[in-house]
């Protein structure tokens, strides 16, 4: 996932000398918040002067088309709306070569991305824009699972309240860009807060069940309907590569994975009509309680001698609740 540094959040230099120490710890991207601000450009200009880092702007206003001749003489690699402020209807002009993008606040629902779908990526504000420091919005996670889910193609982006753990959780989401000003500025060195942005040890103030997959997302067969077609069926619907198997009473009993369809094939191949199909459901699976901490989590997975690329959930009753996968990482990385 790309750090891109909000650089009008430090206040307390010249714009150059923050500029110098982004360029000096190799931040991916200079991102510049424009107020309807046309003086903003002056500042790109200078900042092409200094450096060669790509631009990632954020353009707040009711009128686009006045932008439109000062974008194609100053070009950048991100160019970026916001949804609701525009008064007229948003035409790009083809000559603007940017990464197109739509940026919404967290009331504001996704369906309005279906106008812009020539667009590259939606950015999301996560805090009140504008507010410096503020706090993530968990409903964001859910957003951007709905965002994934509706739009394969798109990238997303995030910007407010992103810290370490915040960062982490992007990352494992799938997010491609996230915007840091205040917590990149505020930390001893931006070097130590860039660190904290892409480490793997963290101090956890979310739980699985704010980010985690949903039971009502999740491929779940109920362990009284099971068959082979069936589970294969619910592996595919699913695109995860398991499903994981429930009672009637939605508690969890264990999962079936690809291997696991793999192995009890190769075993059983010579009597596949008789195939004994609870020894299809892994009931070991490792899993964890929906309340379990985000740091908890990578320490259980730490400890583990294999590679985890999926978690099942489950509440303090036992009831399946959702789940957690890393197939994203790798995409969000990118």
């Amino acid at each position: 996932m790309k750090i891109s540094a909000s650089i009008y959040s430090d206040k307390k230099r010249p714009l150059k000398d923050v500029i110098s120490d982004l360029v000096s710890h190799q931040v991916d991207l200079l991102h510049i918040d424009c107020n309807d601000d046309l003086s903003v450009f002056e500042d790109i200009a200078l900042i092409r002067e200094w450096c060669s880092l790509p631009i990632d702007l954020h353009i707040i206003t009711e009128n686009p088309s006045k932008y439109y001749d000062l974008l194609e003489k100053n070009p950048v690699e991100y160019l970026t709306f916001q949804y609701e402020d525009l008064k007229e209807k948003l035409t790009l002009p083809s000559v603007l070569t940017a990464k197109k993008g739509l940026a919404i606040v967290t009331p504001t629902h996704i369906d309005v991305f279906d106008e812009f779908q020539d667009f590259d990526f939606i950015l999301f504000m996560a805090t009140v824009p504008g507010q410096s420091g503020g706090k993530f919005d968990p409903i964001n996670f859910k957003k951007i699972r709905d965002f994934q889910k509706k739009y394969p193609s798109k990238s997303i982006h995030v910007d407010g309240g992103v810290n370490g753990e915040v960062s982490f959780i992007l990352r494992t989401m799938g997010v491609s860009s996230s915007v840091s000003g205040s917590y990149l500025f505020n930390e001893p060195s931006i070097g130590q807060a860039l660190m904290n942005l892409t480490k793997r040890s963290l101090e956890s103030h979310f739980q699985i069940k704010d980010f985690m997959i949903p039971i009502s997302e999740t491929p779940v067969i109920d362990e009284t309907n099971i068959s082979l077609k069936s589970v294969l069926e619910c592996i595919e619907k699913g695109r995860l590569g398991f499903c994981l198997v429930i009672d009637q009473h939605r508690k969890y009993k264990g999962l079936v994975s690809n291997a696991d369809v793999r192995k009890i094939l190769i075993h059983e191949f010579d009597h596949l009509p008789n195939i004994n199909l609870t020894g299809l459901i892994n009931s070991n699976a490792v899993g964890l309680n929906e309340n379990t901490t985000v740091n908890e989590m990578l320490q259980l997975i730490k400890n583990k001698p294999f590679p985890i690329t999926y978690l099942p959930v489950w509440d303090d009753e036992n009831n399946a609740v959702g789940i957690i996968t890393f197939v994203n990482l790798i995409r969000g990385e990118l």
